[in-house]
């Protein structure tokens, strides 16, 4: 019995998905909520693989974020939700997170791995960045079910914005907004 067998192959996607959500110091119920994988198995495999990181990678515990608010709260992070946005517009995360499927599929894995691709590219692109990878599964939800935030394109450039779904007329971006005022 070899590990590279097809009947492992799903169990082993749901482990490798794990740890990169461990390395981007999710918290145990979003891991769970993605892979499918008990408290205890996602707390043993964070013991096991990520045990001797514990001063620089915490466990972060308490409820997952969950207010807007946090994404317009200053003109920096308003940016960079736009940024992370635009990541998770380019490589198809917010359609397929729309539709939530059961943790652990095949299309959760799927869908989690093209998650952290997105979030991993933000990163890179902004050093700085001040979004965590919770409030990042948080906007990512929050975009797909389009009920609090939505996806909208700027009448000047048609840059892609983040926008409140009751507001009447579609804001400019930042850019084209500042050429005006």
């Amino acid at each position: 019995m070899r590990i590279s067998d097809d009947r492992y192959h799903r169990e082993r996607t749901r482990m490798e998905l794990a740890l990169r959500f461990l390395r981007h110091e999710a918290r145990t119920q979003t891991i769970r909520a993605w892979t499918g994988l008990s408290d205890d198995r996602i707390r043993k495999l964070y013991r096991s693989y990520l045990g001797q990181m514990r001063r620089e990678m915490p466990r972060h515990r308490g409820k997952s974020p969950h207010q807007i608010a946090f994404f317009t709260r200053s003109v920096r992070l308003q940016e960079e939700t736009v940024a992370l946005a635009t990541s998770f517009w380019l490589l198809g995360v917010i359609p397929v997170a729309a539709a939530r499927d059961a943790p652990g599929s095949e299309a959760a894995l799927s869908s989690g791995a093209l998650l952290c691709t997105a979030f991993e590219a933000y990163r890179l692109a902004r050093c700085a960045a001040l979004i965590s990878f919770e409030h990042a599964v948080f906007l990512a939800t929050a975009l797909s079910r389009a009920e609090q935030l939505r996806i909208s394109w700027c009448g000047r450039c048609g840059s892609l914005v983040v926008s409140e779904p009751c507001t009447i007329r579609v804001r400019p971006c930042h850019h084209c907004a500042g050429l005006t005022g």
